[in-house]
């Protein structure tokens, strides 16, 4: 009997390998962390070949730590971070990585936003062009990269890189097409009027075959076998958006319901029953024949607790405990107040602004550590909670939200959010929500699983539930009124900042 799942999870810096019973119980699990490049301010680069190497390296290690027979595996399902760009070149041959923290195309997003481009897209895409989105950062290598522009012949997103690799079939699905404002979200089909509002009316050719999340993209290939472990003529799905894939992976599947992600992006959705709201959002994405996630998103989540922890705390913690745990145990032990420093998370630029710079706001000399900390993972949730505003203003309604990604593991941050969103959250016992969520696509894709929600209801258990601190709700507000009002304040401060960062680095190259 087929009795496992293998999913996949390819995020921007880390990609896992996790083996499943038809239960959700992890069986074994398996990561490898890959390395950006920064080649100017503002671009974010990987290696495909170090990808497909590290993925290689993954399910094997997978493989031969669940100690099962790899024709046991019954499918594989693949997640990956949506947006960003990449591409073949016309031979098939990996060219190009652009990851979704890229912020090369903010001054192309602007020239369009005054030119009126969101105008016509966001009518037929429900989204407007932001800086690393798939099509505007391939209007901008058509624009500015025209000799790299012309040897592409498929662009696609991560995770469909691994599928190619696994099956050599050039690929993409519906979710992650969709939340990269490349569909007609009506008709979840490619659109030529939406592609010359990009200016690529000549690049519908570029985009590869479309297919459902759950549909057979293809079978392991023998070679693929021999370097991976697995069998050969194992199905593979067409996979998941990387967002979906996690709401999928904690439980969220019915309509109403809310995914809260505080990963490297800060993702916020809710299910809606069809393409539109009574106001617009960031972004929609379909992951099943009727059903869409309403999002707002931005890259401005747990990457800023990851940079911190790198660059404050490593090496500087008990043996046996993580730095993450212990940046996250001083901010615990924190009471709040009125006068606590606050933070902007934004590292890797706004939604709509990639001028935006993070910083502290407040400090004062009785200010700890731990305060610092504290204002970190209150700074992400007000980011979060700016999201969700949003999505509520646009109609969807939700009374709890479901929080994945890396910063649900902590036992203080999820209080944090459930406090600041003020809704009740609940986190799921998988800390591998994405691969679960890939692998909830495979068992659907062959049969195992009549649909997602079958799936998540077989696969998907809870772990913790939090509510919000009632006594903290009035503090809360105050601190998100003045984390709003200094964003304001500093939004000109903060171009002109990158105006001469930019100007400085031109005089360097």
């Amino acid at each position: 009997m087929k009795e496992y799942l293998l999913g996949l999870d390819a995020g921007n810096t880390v990609i896992k390998a996790v083996i499943f019973d038809r239960a959700g119980n992890e069986i074994a699990a398996a990561a490898e962390e890959g390395h950006s490049r920064m080649p100017s301010p503002g671009h974010v680069e990987r290696g495909l070949d170090e990808l497909w190497t590290n993925a290689r390296q993954v399910i094997r290690a997978c493989i031969e730590k669940a100690k099962i027979r790899p024709e046991a595996i019954a499918a594989i399902g693949c997640a990956g971070h949506g947006n960003g760009l990449y591409a073949l070149d016309r031979d098939g041959a990996p060219l190009l990585g652009i990851q979704s923290i890229d912020t090369r195309a903010t001054g192309l997003v602007e020239q369009w936003a005054s030119e009126g481009v969101g105008d016509r897209t966001q009518p037929i895409a429900r989204q407007r062009p932001w800086p690393s989105q798939t099509p505007t950062l391939l209007a901008w290598l058509k624009r500015y990269k025209p000799e790299q522009f012309n040897r592409i012949g498929t662009v696609f997103f991560s995770k469909d890189f691994i599928v190619n690799r696994l099956t050599g079939q050039r690929v993409s699905e519906v979710s992650d097409m969709s939340g990269a404002g490349l569909l007609d979200l009506a008709t979840r089909r490619y659109d030529q009027t939406l592609m010359e509002a990009y200016g690529l009316g000549d690049c519908l050719d570029l985009l590869p075959a479309l297919i459902e999340s759950a549909d057979v993209a293809g079978m392991v290939t023998e070679e693929v076998a021999k370097q991976t472990g697995l069998a050969a003529g194992t199905p593979v799905v067409g996979g998941l958006f990387d967002v979906v894939a996690s709401a999928l992976g904690s439980g969220v599947t019915r309509t109403g319901s809310a995914s809260v992600i505080a990963g490297t992006w800060s993702i916020n959705q809710v299910i809606i029953d069809g393409p539109d709201l009574d106001g617009p959002v960031f972004m929609s994405s379909t992951f099943d024949r009727s059903r869409y996630m309403a999002m707002e998103n931005s890259a401005t989540s747990a990457a800023n607790l990851e940079w911190l922890v790198r660059e404050f705390f490593e090496g500087e913690h008990a043996e046996g405990v993580s730095p993450f745990d212990a940046a996250c145990a001083l901010a615990g032990a924190v009471e709040p107040a009125a006068d606590d420093p606050l933070y902007h998370p934004y590292l890797y630029g706004a939604q709509q602004d990639g001028h935006a710079r993070a910083g502290f706001y407040g400090i004062a000399g009785w200010h700890t550590k731990g305060h610092l900390v504290r204002a970190l993972l209150e700074g992400v949730a007000f980011g979060h909670r700016a999201h969700i505003e949003t999505i509520r203003k646009a109609g969807a309604v939700f009374n709890e939200a479901v929080l994945s990604g890396g910063g649900s593991r902590s036992l203080i941050w999820p209080q944090i959010f459930a406090d600041v969103l003020g809704v009740p959250v609940t986190v799921a016992r998988s800390r591998e929500t994405g691969a679960l969520g890939a692998a909830i696509a495979a068992g659907t894709g062959v049969g195992i699983f009549a649909d997602f929600g079958a799936g998540a209801a077989a696969m998907v258990q809870t772990e913790r539930h939090y509510r919000p601190n009632v006594a903290l709700e009035a503090h809360y507000a105050r601190r998100y009124a003045l984390f709003n009002d200094i964003a304001e304040a500093m939004a000109p401060l903060w171009r002109r900042l990158t105006a001469v960062q930019t100007v400085v680095a031109g005089v360097a190259a």
